[in-house]
């Protein structure tokens, strides 16, 4: 039944995201903030179909930790899910930093193309960085959360990746406080995978985190201990006794 399920999800999200994606070509003369909304209505659909379809549910804790204000998202990254709950569920516009190469993924890229995110170079190596200050910058000014992945790359459940420097340095080099983001989305959707088990995702919004009297080096680890401590509590079967991040 899972498999079944899986195949009816994944039709579904083909056969929505081509017109969505050229619906996308023809609104792009639209204002930014009209874009964004509109084009978020496919991620929604697709986090509404992973609910209706394979009976992946999910619930937020820790709201009241948004702040009102400047912000960097830190988030755990176990799987595909949360690149599709991010941006259409936190309450203000989400900018990914991503390799520019993605544009070019037929209809995805071209709607994430129109969405002025923070696209980066990897050719430009040396400069990739400050490129993601300069674009995160004029993005936080624009009211919008920039969103990383310290880790990189989709880590598996009960494992921990190391967490990279970049999101702290954006930081603390725009003077903006961290929100962590801690989820067991990879209990339901794991990483690579084309079955899609049932249950509840829990996405747990940590504190906010200030940068101010911080190096990256220390906002860094606090931004790793509250997410791997959380983490722990969400799921604390996959885990040893004693275990340590």
């Amino acid at each position: 039944m899972a498999a079944i399920r899986s195949f009816l999800f994944l039709l579904f999200l083909v056969v929505t995201v081509i017109p969505y994606a050229f619906a996308c070509m023809l609104w792009a003369p639209l204002p930014l903030r009209m874009r964004y909304r509109l084009t978020m209505g496919w991620p929604r659909l697709a986090i509404w179909g992973a609910r209706v379809i394979t009976g992946i549910r999910w619930q937020i804790k820790g709201a009241d930790n948004f702040p009102d204000g400047p912000a960097i998202v830190l988030s755990k990254h176990q799987s595909a899910w949360e690149t599709l709950f991010l941006p259409s569920h936190l309450p203000r516009e989400a900018c990914f930093v991503y390799k520019r190469e993605l544009h070019r993924v037929p209809f995805f890229g071209w709607g994430l193309a129109l969405l002025r995110m923070i696209p980066i170079d990897r050719a430009k190596r040396r400069d990739a960085f400050e490129q993601v200050v300069q674009l995160g910058r004029q993005r936080l000014d624009e009211g919008r959360w920039p969103v990383l992945f310290p880790e990189g790359t989709r880590i598996a459940p009960g494992k921990t990746g190391r967490y990279k420097m970049g999101g702290a340095l954006l930081a603390v080099r725009t003077g903006a406080g961290v929100i962590p983001i801690a989820h067991n989305a990879g209990e339901c959707w794991p990483r690579n995978a084309f079955i899609k088990k049932p249950g509840l995702i829990t996405v747990s919004i940590g504190p906010f985190i200030e940068s101010a009297g911080l190096d990256a080096e220390a906002l860094n680890q606090k931004v790793q201990q509250w997410i791997e401590d959380e983490m722990r509590r969400l799921n604390p079967e996959r885990y040893g006794p004693g275990s340590t991040t």
